[in-house]
């Protein structure tokens, strides 16, 4: 099937898969992380700080909120996938319907009414970030799904991945540099500072999804239903119990992000504590963005002559060997430990460029099994395991540091303490991501022969069904 042609077999003409539908995608993570990464660096101390909310009460309305995220995924995705095609896809209009009330709900969590109770400040808390957690679904499981229909070659698609990650890390770059300098006044959050921040990457948000929206072309369309025709949850079910690239990549990713989330929350105090420099925290989070964006242009080659598992899977072993490198180093410096950590930095990189691709593959594989294209559900499905590994794994660095003695009360932390922050910020990871590594390489099925070959029966049967029509 010609790239130059849609999927449903109709005489449209569509123009070949390229660098403008690459920097649309990269533009629609842009957009997505000038809101989530706002929020998940900002909102909690907000919170606390300006509205008062304990921290134990905002950590419930995290958790409550999370859990909700991942059910709405799953009923939105549902709901995506029995739309019916337009002219413009099926999935960017929903995300050039939904972006405005998005961005107005990121800018509406952050506005502050002083003179409230407290009751009124919770209830505010609950009803804004809620709401912000559904339309943030509307927009965001739309814009994942739309990966697999932008193009159905296994290298764009391997692209597409990377150059969402880098809009991600640049978004993180922007706001996690930029921001604290504005939003902080002698140490404090300014509540008036912040709404203003909010407002301003909201408006940057909007323009990157209407960048997405208009950069971007859907080239595989399933054909429409016959009158009366629904989809069938049943089959869905069945096909995903029998989805292994779903099934194999959901276990994976929960691990790594698991383990992401970790390494990030136990960072601080590893460089507070263990290091005693709170400050080098910013070299690593700099070298950490660098690693993705110099892994980049090397992915693309990669993927073409290995395979997206290969790739994926050496990164792993790189970056499980990086981390048990920095373990076994004795007395180790700061200088030391920030060059070797490089090397994990790369391996973890080139897996966190990679990861949103397998997604598509397993969208792909889900349509080989039913006979339906369920892109929206099968990407739900895994944005719903990724909200209920984020919302267990937020306890881990607590239940981490209290099982290595961790005192919050003390001025410095015995060598004991230290010690075992050290091992847990460096060989847990490396451990992890050797596993990741065994379950990628032993249970994954689609390596570079089989992807390609799944991309040759959908064509087959997308013909087939075609013509039956």
């Amino acid at each position: 099937m010609s790239k130059n042609r849609l999927s449903n077999g109709t005489n449209q003409s569509v123009r070949p898969f390229g660098l403008r539908d690459k920097i649309g995608y990269l533009f629609g993570d842009f957009g997505n992380d000038f809101s989530f990464i706002l929020v998940s660096t900002f909102l909690m101390v907000f919170y606390t700080d300006v509205f008062g909310i304990s921290a134990a009460a905002v950590g419930t309305l995290f958790l409550v909120a999370r859990f909700w995220d991942a059910v709405t995924d799953v009923l939105w995705g549902r709901f995506i996938d029995s739309r019916k095609n337009t002219p413009k896809g099926k999935f960017r209009p929903w995300i050039f319907r939904m972006s405005l009330p998005l961005v107005i709900s990121s800018a509406l969590m952050f506005v502050y009414i002083p003179g409230m109770s407290d009751g009124f400040y919770l209830a505010y808390a609950y009803v804004t970030y809620i709401l912000w957690g559904m339309l943030y679904t509307s927009v965001n499981i739309p814009y994942g799904s739309m990966a697999a229909v932008i193009s159905g070659d296994s290298t764009d698609r391997s692209s597409l991945s990377g150059w969402r990650t880098m809009g991600a890390t640049a978004a993180g770059l922007i706001i996690n540099a930029g921001a604290p300098l504005i939003v902080f006044v002698n140490n404090d959050i300014s509540a008036n500072r912040m709404l203003m921040m909010a407002i301003i990457f909201s408006i940057l948000a909007f323009a990157c999804y209407m960048g997405c929206v208009n950069l971007t072309t859907e080239r595989i369309q399933q054909p429409e239903r016959k009158p009366g025709e629904k989809l069938n949850f049943k089959k869905t079910v069945k096909g995903l119990v029998k989805n292994t690239p779903l099934i194999t990549i959901l276990i994976a990713s929960l691990l790594f992000i698991m383990t992401m989330m970790l390494v990030m929350s136990i960072n601080v105090y590893l460089f507070k504590d263990y290091f005693e420099s709170a400050t080098a925290l910013s070299a690593f989070t700099l070298i950490q963005s660098g690693a993705v964006l110099f892994s980049m242009p090397a992915l693309t080659p990669l993927v073409k002559r290995f395979g997206k598992k290969e790739v994926a899977a050496g990164g792993m072993f790189v970056a499980g060997t990086g981390y048990l490198i920095l373990f076994m180093i004795p007395n180790i410096s700061l200088p030391v430990f920030l060059t070797v950590n490089v090397i994990g930095l790369f391996g973890f990189a080139f897996f966190n460029l990679i990861i949103w691709a397998f997604v598509t593959d397993a969208i792909d594989y889900q349509e080989y099994l039913t006979g339906s294209r369920e892109d929206g559900t099968v990407y739900a499905i895994y944005s719903f395991a990724r909200k209920v590994g984020q919302a267990f794994a937020g306890g881990l660095t607590g239940y981490a540091l209290t099982f290595v003695g961790y005192n919050s009360g003390a001025e410095t932390q015995t060598e004991q303490v230290k010690d075992g922050i050290y091992t847990v910020a460096t060989l847990v990871p490396s451990i992890t991501y050797f596993v990741v590594f065994l379950i990628l390489v032993f249970a994954y099925p689609l390596n570079k022969k089989r992807t390609k070959q799944l991309e040759i029966n959908l064509a087959e049967k997308r013909e087939e069904r075609k013509k039956a029509v």
